[in-house]
């Protein structure tokens, strides 16, 4: 993605008038939303993606208070999974945001353009600047949109492995599981997390992803196939 100043690239636009259904207006906005800090631009993405992490959690809450009646455990279960990392960065991928991202050389080097990390945090910035825009509607219409068939899948529905391994040590008996960071490595732009979870007695497993809960989480689902 390349464009000069506050202009966003012709493909660009049409990608973002894709997602909203109506053309972007403000294109410094929307550039700023899909650019990193790795390009050394004084606005990147960072304060869109604080504001459209808020957003996307309302509006994925109010879809799931509307359209279910579990009880609250389980609609925070569900809510959790819905605007997780992984489940933003799959979203994104979904419709190849990858390709208009705007990252400086060293974190498309490093395969920013793949990074769950930064894909999802373009997500929730695109989010950001369609409720800035456009106000909390035509946040709620694109939300809907791209996560359609997330709220209709099984995200969150199974129990988290976290939870499902500390019932499991409980109801053997055994010591509550014990995580710890094995390693820390990668650029702070594409961070990678290894973590390993013990339970005194049966074993160990361990995982690595671009965040420690969700290294954490990985890792109590191998423990969970392995010994469980």
């Amino acid at each position: 993605m390349a464009g000069k100043g506050s202009d966003l690239p012709d493909s660009a636009r049409a990608f973002i008038g894709g997602l909203l259904d109506v053309q972007p207006l403000d294109q410094a906005l929307w550039l700023e939303a899909l650019t990193h800090g790795s390009t050394g631009h004084e606005r990147n993405y960072e304060r869109l993606e604080f504001l459209g992490d808020r957003v996307l959690g309302l509006c994925v809450a109010e879809w799931l208070f509307a359209s279910s009646g579990e009880a609250e455990g389980k609609l925070s279960q569900r809510l959790n999974a819905l605007v997780s990392r992984a489940t933003c960065a799959r979203v994104a991928r979904s419709v190849d945001l990858g390709e208009h991202m705007l990252l400086g050389k060293q974190a498309r080097d490093d395969g920013g353009r793949e990074s769950d990390n930064i894909l999802g945090d373009v997500m929730e910035a695109l989010i950001g600047a369609c409720f800035v825009e456009h106000g909390f509607d035509r946040a709620r219409t694109m939300v809907r949109k791209l996560w359609a068939e997330e709220v209709d899948g099984k995200a969150g529905k199974r129990k988290h492995p976290k939870s499902a391994l500390q019932e499991w040590t409980v109801g053997n008996k055994r010591r509550m599981p014990e995580y710890s960071l094995v390693e820390r490595s990668g650029p702070d732009h594409n961070l990678r997390f290894t973590v390993r979870v013990e339970v005194h007695g049966i074993g160990e497993a361990s995982a690595t992803a671009s965040s420690k809960q969700d290294a954490e989480t990985l890792a109590a689902e191998l423990f969970m196939r392995k010994f469980a």
